[in-house]
């Protein structure tokens, strides 16, 4: 299985009266998002479901690579929210499903979250090395054994400016 770890885009800056799930992506946000979401699907990437944060600024960038083509199937998972942990989503969520070896899995959240999550996957703890800018993405083939922790391999590390 493929698995694509991507941030929201630039989200509105924190202010008193706006709770933080409700934050939106910004005009600029929006913009290199569906520029970033437009060069994926012209190198051809698609993706067989996305999961999506129920945060906002999660929701609008998933919606975004859908209206992209990159996917048509979109769901949201609660495990993607800051509180979500790896552990919980391959228990309750992932190993249940059980995908082909062939599936392409989009994540869109937030960081550290993310980051966190590539590198338990890579080296099995996470080591505060990797950064994931916003509107970027991960790529990380996990092993056809179903047990990916400390054993899948990373093959895309893009920061969006590259795929502008």
């Amino acid at each position: 299985m493929e698995l694509y770890l991507i941030r929201h885009g630039i989200a509105e800056e924190h202010q008193l009266g706006l709770k933080d799930e409700e934050r939106s992506l910004t005009s600029e946000g929006r913009q290199k998002t569906e520029k970033v979401a437009q060069r994926l699907a012209k190198l051809g990437f698609t993706f067989d479901l996305i999961l999506t944060s129920p945060l906002v600024r999660a929701q609008q960038t998933a919606e975004i690579l859908i209206a992209a083509g990159l996917s048509s199937q979109l769901e949201t998972a609660d495990h993607l929210s800051f509180e979500g942990d790896i552990h919980n989503w391959l228990r309750d969520w992932f190993q249940p499903r059980n995908y082909p070896q062939k599936t392409q899995l989009a994540l869109v959240g937030h960081e550290p979250c993310l980051s966190s999550w590539a590198e338990i996957l890579l080296w099995g703890e996470a080591k505060e090395r990797l950064v994931l800018k916003k509107a970027g993405m991960i790529g990380i083939k996990l092993p056809d054994d179903g047990s990916p922790l400390g054993r899948s391999q990373m093959f895309w590390l893009t920061p969006p400016k590259y795929l502008l």
